[in-house]
């Protein structure tokens, strides 16, 4: 499309953070060819982030008066825009933009929420109701004697004249990182920046009021306390909430009336999947997919919920409990190694402990940055951690651990000295052998927190998607890296799988979405040094590969034997505690 038909405006202050993403925004626009204006504005003595954000209804009243003939998006300067979606820069809508929170059309409404957009990208049409709706709200601030940020007032005038407008959502999986990816999905757009001054100025600025419910205010409360606590203080606290199943309760999501019964059938059919009851399993499937259309989440927790009755079926009396990190659903290739790899060590039925809620069992906890969540009753084998700022359980039973990174936090929490390293996932090429071969082509894999961003392939290379839980896709999933020449991936269970096999292989991320990835990047060094490699950290690269040279960053290392068998060893004797 043509940018000539809109206008981005955003404005910021002269301070080192903003002005630094004021002239990002501009390079990224100029990127564009979009025309905007972009304003340095002066932070009075006296003045606090309230009051400059405050300033937002005025300025963008100012930049529609000046625009009359074009569309009028306001952009937070520390947000970027991937490319311009037809959809969204061409729609004839009064008023267009994210639902608050970024979230689903499913949550539309004031039921769990105080305010209807979210205000960091909104377009405002050359429409007459448009513009009142900005002229209204201008007015009202220039007037009104309250305490507030801008977003109040756009949401008094945007109240007082929605039952007249048009109005479109942005899905929420157009922004990096957010909504439920899948074959129909929109790409990512939209990549939001956060300063920290909302959470705040929380409290200290006039807000309409919304039904938040009882688990949603006591997770903010717990947020609250623990941010004043000292480090370590707030690691114990952290710990002990993660180990009871406090953490597991505050962030259980939540339903409408009119989604019950729908959220409930879906929860029996994960129920029965982790419980291996097959025939309840079955006709629960059967029912939920005869009365509803499928959304891509519903379909991704079905898809979920196959590969925990893979493995909660098995035909055995006996079972084990294993942690792992289950989620997004329908599961991420490196997480869902763990219950692949243990099942092959074992004829026991494999059943799922969430790692966030209460087990009052001893239970095996494997592969995976989930080291935060080990507990006094876990026999860890391979696990890692994705941070060093944390306190783990002194009194688990430690066979081995990813690296000696790991090991070193286990020792400074009191807990024992271990000296077996090594990931689980480097067995996979013992579980499912595979030939090499070389079809001349590159892979793609991402991390699936890269999922969405908008990138341009080079030529000779195919993308294979990382979201995925039962083994049978697993398997053909590293049978067909085995056929390429070579592996690009900013996922790093994917990297070890190459390094299992022995295919090259380059670790990477990219440009400005460095901190997608959870962790401060500790986690690659200690798994390298771990299995005997040398440490390794992501290379940033741009989102158009064709313009990336690779070579430099291709390594060609195999696991030795001796560390596979090492690893092998550790699992045999980590499922013989729970035997």
């Amino acid at each position: 499309m043509t940018a000539n038909n809109i206008v981005v405006c955003s404005f910021y202050t002269a301070d080192e953070y903003y002005r630094a993403h004021g002239e990002r925004l501009a390079k990224n626009l100029e990127e564009l060819g979009v025309e905007y204006v972009l304003r340095e504005i002066e932070k009075k003595e006296g003045e606090d982030w309230a009051d400059i954000c405050r300033k937002k209804v005025p300025f963008l009243a100012e930049v529609c008066q000046m625009h009359p003939d074009k569309k009028v998006f306001w952009m937070d300067v520390d947000c970027i825009l991937l490319e311009l979606p037809e959809y969204v820069f061409n729609s004839t809508a009064d008023i267009i933009g994210f639902q608050r929170g970024y979230s689903s059309p499913l949550t539309i409404g004031y039921d769990k929420r105080a305010r209807f957009w979210e205000p960091s990208f909104w377009g405002v049409n050359n429409t007459k109701l448009a513009r009142k709706m900005i002229a209204d709200a201008a007015e009202i601030e220039k007037t009104s004697t309250v305490k507030a940020t801008d977003d109040y007032f756009m949401e008094e005038a945007w109240r007082a004249n929605c039952d007249n407008m048009t109005f479109q959502f942005i899905p929420s999986n157009a922004v990096v990182g957010l909504g439920v990816t899948g074959e129909n999905s929109m790409g990512a757009f939209f990549k939001f920046g956060s300063s920290g001054n909302v959470e705040n100025f929380k409290g200290k600025v006039e807000q309409h009021s919304a039904n938040k419910g009882l688990r949603k205010s006591m997770l903010k409360m717990v947020k609250k306390i623990e941010a004043r606590l000292p480090q370590q203080t707030s690691n114990k606290l952290r710990q002990m909430a993660d180990t009871v199943g406090i953490t597991g309760f505050l962030t259980k999501g939540k339903s409408n009336p009119e989604a019950r019964a729908r959220a409930s059938l879906l929860g029996d059919i994960q129920m029965t999947a982790q419980a291996g009851n097959t025939l309840k399993f079955e006709a629960n499937v059967k029912a939920f997919e005869e009365k509803y259309l499928l959304t891509q989440a519903e379909t991704n927790t079905v898809a979920a919920a196959k590969s925990f009755h893979y493995y909660a079926s098995k035909p055995s009396k006996d079972s084990i409990l294993l942690s792992w990190w289950a989620k997004p659903f329908p599961g991420n290739f490196g997480d869902w190694l763990s219950p692949l790899i243990f099942s092959n060590y074992t004829d026991k039925k494999i059943i799922f402990q969430s790692p966030v809620k209460l087990a009052t069992k001893e239970h095996l906890i494997g592969l995976g940055s989930i080291g935060r969540f080990i507990k006094p009753n876990s026999v860890v084998i391979g696990t890692g951690i994705s941070t060093d700022e944390l306190s783990l359980a002194k009194s688990a039973r430690y066979v081995s651990v990813r690296g000696p990174i790991t090991a070193r936090v286990v020792r400074s929490s009191g807990g024992p000295v271990v000296d077996s390293f090594g990931d689980p996932g480097v067995l996979i090429s013992r579980i499912f052998p595979a030939e090499r071969s070389d079809n001349g082509k590159v892979a793609l894999v991402r991390h699936f927190t890269h999922k969405s961003i908008p990138i341009v392939l080079a030529e000779g290379m195919d993308e294979l998607d990382i979201f995925m839980s039962h083994p049978d896709d697993i398997k053909n999933l590293v049978e067909s890296l085995n056929t390429y020449s070579k592996v690009i991936t900013s996922a790093m269970h994917i990297f070890i799988a190459c390094q299992s096999y022995g295919i090259p292989c380059a670790l990477i991320t990219f440009t400005g979405f460095e901190d997608s990835v959870h962790g401060n990047g500790i986690k690659y060094g200690d798994y390298a040094q771990g299995v005997g490699l040398e440490s390794i950290s992501p290379v940033a690269v741009g989102l158009d590969l064709s313009k990336v040279s690779f070579e430099n960053l291709i390594t060609e290392h195999k696991i030795s034997e001796e560390k596979l068998d090492e690893v092998e060893q550790a699992v045999k004797s980590g499922l013989s505690f729970v035997d």
